[in-house]
C-alpha cells in the first residue's frame, strides 16, 4: 500500500488526502510545488513538458522510440 499517491481522475487531482480541480484536460503538466506531473511516466518532472497534450507525446514516442 502506497504511503502517498498523486492521481488524475475525471478532471480532479488528488494527492494524499487533498483534492483540487485539474488545470489541464489530460493531466499533463499539473503543477505540484516546484514540479510538474507527467501521466505517461507516472512521475514528476523539473520542467513542464513541451507537448501540448498526451496525444502529441504519444506521437513523438512512436516516431522516436522513447521520450
Amino acid at each position: 500500500m502506497p504511503i502517498w499517491k498523486f492521481t488524475v481522475l475525471g478532471g480532479e487531482i488528488q494527492y494524499g488526502r487533498k483534492r483540487r480541480k485539474s488545470l489541464s484536460k489530460y493531466g499533463c503538466n499539473e503543477p505540484f510545488k516546484d514540479r510538474y506531473w507527467c501521466p505517461k511516466r507516472q512521475w514528476f518532472k523539473k520542467s513542464p513538458c513541451p507537448f501540448i497534450n498526451r496525444h502529441e507525446c504519444e506521437n513523438f514516442e512512436l516516431m522516436c522510440g522513447s521520450l
